[in-house]
This record gives C-alpha cells, sequence and structure tokens, in this order.
C-alpha cells in the first residue's frame, strides 16, 4: 500500500461529521449533515490541504469497536458523495475502533487510507479496554481487495496502556507484525498538542526499523506549531485549528485553512 500526497509536507484536513442517525446528537436533519460535510470538504480543499479525513465525530458516546450497521451505510454514502465533489485523497476514521467498517467504508467509497487508534495490542480507553485486531483488519482488506492504507496509532490519544512497554517495540509491532503502512503520534486528546519528544521517538524508532512507514501528527497541530512539527514528521491531520475561532465543532475557516497550509510549506 501506498499514501501518494503532492507535498512531502502533507496536511491532511479533518472533515467531522454531525452525529449520524441512531446517535444521540443526531437532530433529525439528514440533509444538513451532508450540506456541513461538503461545506468543510470544499473549504479545506479550495484552503490547499492534501487530503481529507472523513469521521464520525459527532456520534459520541462511541462505540469501542464494533459500530451499528446503519453507521457504516451513513458513511459509506457520505464518504462516496465527498469522492464526487473533490478531487483529494481520503481516508476514513471510524470511531471509536471499529476498523473492519473503516476498511469497509474505504473499499465501497474508493478511499486511499483508514486510520486505525488501536491496531495491535490493547488499550484502556472511556470505551472500556480496546484490544487491537489487526489480523481481521489486514486479511478483511485482502479480501476486499482493496487498495486501502492502514494509518495506525502509537500510544494513541484519550488513552492509557495497560503496562508500560518501550515505545520501540510498540511500534515494531505495528508495523513488522500488524503490517501497517503508516504511524500517527498524538497528544493526550482531541486538540492537545503532541510532544515534540514523543514524535521524535516515534520517527526514531521507525527509522530504526528500515521501514518505509511515514509518520503522521494527530493532533494539536497549530500554525505555530505546524512547521518545527513537519521538520520531524511526514505529515500532520489537522482538525480544530482549522476550524472559526479554533473551536472543534465550529464549521471550516478556509482563510485558517490557507494560513497554517502556508505555514507547513
Amino acid at each position: 500500500m501506498s499514501l501518494d500526497f503532492d507535498s512531502d509536507r502533507a496536511v491532511v484536513g479533518m472533515v467531522h461529521l454531525d452525529a449520524l442517525p441512531g446517535a444521540p446528537g443526531f437532530d433529525g436533519d439528514r440533509a444538513a449533515i451532508r450540506e456541513h460535510m461538503l461545506r468543510d470538504a470544499r473549504r479545506l480543499e479550495s484552503g490547499g490541504v492534501d487530503a481529507l479525513m472523513l469521521e464520525n465525530f459527532g456520534d459520541a458516546p462511541f462505540y469501542a469497536d464494533d459500530v451499528p450497521k446503519h453507521v457504516v451505510a451513513s458513511m459509506a454514502a457520505l464518504a462516496d458523495d465527498v469522492r464526487s465533489e473533490t478531487d483529494l485523497p481520503l481516508g476514513v476514521n471510524v470511531l471509536r475502533n471499529d476498523a473492519d467498517a473503516a476498511v469497509s467504508v474505504a473499499a465501497a467509497a474508493g478511499a486511499e487510507f483508514v486510520r486505525v487508534n488501536v491496531h495491535a495490542a490493547a488499550r484502556l480507553t472511556d470505551q472500556g479496554v480496546v484490544t487491537g485486531a489487526a489480523a481481521e483488519t489486514v486479511r478483511l482488506r485482502e479480501r476486499l481487495d482493496a487498495d486501502v492504507s492502514i494509518l495506525a496509532d502509537v500510544d494513541v490519544k484519550h488513552s492509557a496502556p495497560l503496562a508500560e512497554r518501550p515505545l520501540s517495540e510498540e511500534v515494531a509491532e505495528l508495523v513488522e507484525r500488524g503490517w501497517a503502512d503508516g504511524l500517527v503520534a498524538s497528544g493526550s486528546g482531541t486538540g492537545h498538542a503532541t510532544s515534540l519528544d514523543h514524535l521524535r521517538s516515534v520517527v526514531a524508532a521507525r527509522d530504526e526499523l528500515g521501514v518505509d512507514a511515514p509518520v503522521f501528527v494527530g493532533s494539536g497541530v497549530t500554525r505555530e506549531t505546524v512547521a518545527e512539527t513537519l521538520d520531524a514528521a511526514d505529515a500532520v491531520i489537522v482538525g480544530t485549528a482549522l476550524k472559526e475561532n479554533g473551536e472543534t465543532t465550529a464549521p471550516v475557516d478556509e482563510q485558517r485553512v490557507r494560513r497554517l497550509v502556508d505555514d507547513a510549506r
């Protein structure tokens, strides 16, 4: 699998979906979900991002690892709408950790990559203990004959390890035994800064393996930090900093996108 973006300092813009049908926050307006999604996707594309990531951010509280079928159906239809409206590479993340759903949606919509929060081992989260299922995820991708890259989180946000272990071991198991195509380093939560020390440790562990797995930063990137972050990382995934007034749940602000992308370059 490959991740081919137009820039070697790539910016992936988050498309946070409103609450989908079946979620507690759903307001009954299905058309508005699509309208808001396409508005944000167009603003991100016009602002110069290199790729998009679609995520069911509004569906809290999240299922641990098996969302209902109607969520998969909704996300597949919405992902297809995004693909028809923009020319950017598309990623899919199905929260909290439904990797099978993410791969299925990506395969159906022709998306290029997925993000899997817990791809291997296990983490303690607000959904309980979430266990990686790399064997099932990779085999499903093969069965579907889907050209979909897997981005796997290292020490993922909103979680804690069940036992302390060397970061180099976690990285090795994700890439070598879990067949992850890329790695994601993040802070403690959505919008929280990613420690440069943590990022550099992930990059160093990747380099020691001698593998071609890009390292993404998955939270807390801002205009002030994006250039320094991309001096170490291969790409950044940005949501909150691109929204109006820096509010995670607000619409995307195209001018904020342009400024951050310019700073990234």
